[in-house]
């Protein structure tokens, strides 16, 4: 449950006024209707979306946090009886590779002997640009995804589902405010375009990936869903969780330089079929949100209101800390066991994979779900 200073947006429909949807803030177990709420600038909440205030900007975000810190009135609707929405319009969606646990232990899978990181990581924040039309709200059933793959033991690749489906618990980031086509944002005007954060689930089928990812990365792998949490957090409510990042001790480049740190300290919690697996802490994250933001318009590429940025899969250094499957059980070779003896090595169909987050003192920052169904063949 979030607390009164969180105060996350979201969109949801309700059963008194049925199939509209109303943007809201969430306070305790309650959601507070903004289209009937006495704040400033209640236009820009009569449209069931996040969209025109997301793209109103940094003032406006703080003239309403403040209004509802203060206490603005409205209709609330208990928690129990709404039922969200995606809150924003995505415009583009961008997953980055930033965490260097995360991406050390896929280098010593693939690589084996070598170094697990490539020459170019340690450099540069790396990315890969997704599909923004199949990023689904939380509590969306995900289809089991069919591709071409290569069978244990075969050569020649085979169509069919994937045999080893795979989640990522992410962090993500929304944008607000655009930037003109041909000007790099700096590291220091990050909070001037992006709103707040949001949870991701970036489904992977690691069969499809394996064969398809050489030499143009991720495709149908990663393309057939996406699942994002309904309640975005304003950046305005973790100032207390920042927290340098490692990259900050690096030979960085000018442009990635940051005059503030924009690491947060930030903890989520995955768990499959409601059994917690694994406990992955963002701050060891090694590329700042405002490190990607730079690196993502170093070259004149535009923000759009509504882009989504994910970190990329959230890695720590303990065992139980890794942010995927394909980590926590080394390659598939060391399935998961869970309460019963039941054991997990990929994600089954009707499996049910939850990811949420807190602050370092325990402030609940939301939940992104997904049950996975079977192939449609």
């Amino acid at each position: 449950m979030f607390d009164a200073e969180t105060l996350p947006f979201g969109v949801f429909t309700a059963l008194d006024r049925p199939g509209v949807r109303r943007v809201g803030v969430a306070v305790e177990d309650r959601v507070l209707d903004l289209s009937q709420a006495r704040i400033p600038h209640p236009a820009l909440f009569a449209y069931g979306s996040l969209d025109p205030f997301l793209v109103s900007g940094p003032e406006v975000w703080d003239r309403v946090r403040s209004a509802l810190l203060e206490g603005a009135g409205g209709p609330y609707l208990p928690m129990s009886e709404v039922t969200m929405c995606l809150p924003f319009t995505v415009a583009d969606y961008v997953d980055f590779y930033a965490s260097e646990y995360h991406a050390a232990n896929l280098g010593r899978l693939f690589r084996p002997g070598g170094d697990p990181l490539t020459h170019n990581w340690r450099y540069q924040p790396l990315a890969y640009h997704g599909r923004a039309g199949t990023v689904v709200v939380s509590g969306t059933a995900i289809v089991r995804p069919s591709g071409p793959h290569l069978i244990e033991g075969g050569s020649e690749p085979v169509f069919g589902p994937s045999e080893r489906l795979d989640l990522e618990a992410e962090l993500g980031f929304v944008v607000g405010v655009p930037s003109a086509l041909g000007t790099p944002v700096p590291t220091g005007a990050f909070a001037d375009h992006v709103f707040g954060i949001c949870l991701v689930n970036d489904w992977s089928a690691r069969d499809l990936q394996a064969w398809e990812y050489l030499p143009l990365g991720p495709f149908l792998g990663k393309s057939f869903a996406t699942s994002v949490s309904p309640w975005v957090v304003p950046l305005a409510a973790l100032g207390d969780a920042r927290v340098p990042v490692p990259s900050g001790s690096g030979n960085l480049a000018p442009y990635l330089r940051e005059d503030a740190p924009w690491g947060l300290d930030i903890t989520l919690e995955v768990r499959l079929n409601g059994e917690p697996i694994s406990r992955p802490p963002y701050r060891s994250t090694h590329w700042s949100p405002a490190q990607m933001v730079a690196h993502l318009t170093a070259n004149g590429a535009a923000l759009r209101p509504g882009d989504l940025i994910a970190s990329g899969t959230v890695s720590g250094p303990g065992g139980e800390e890794v942010g995927s499957l394909i980590e926590l059980t080394h390659g598939g070779e060391r399935p998961v066991v869970l309460p019963g003896g039941v054991t997990r090595t990929w994600i089954e169909d009707y499996d049910e994979v939850a990811i949420s987050a807190s602050l370092a003192g325990g402030r609940y920052l939301g939940e992104v779900s997904g049950r996975v169904l079977p192939a449609v063949v």
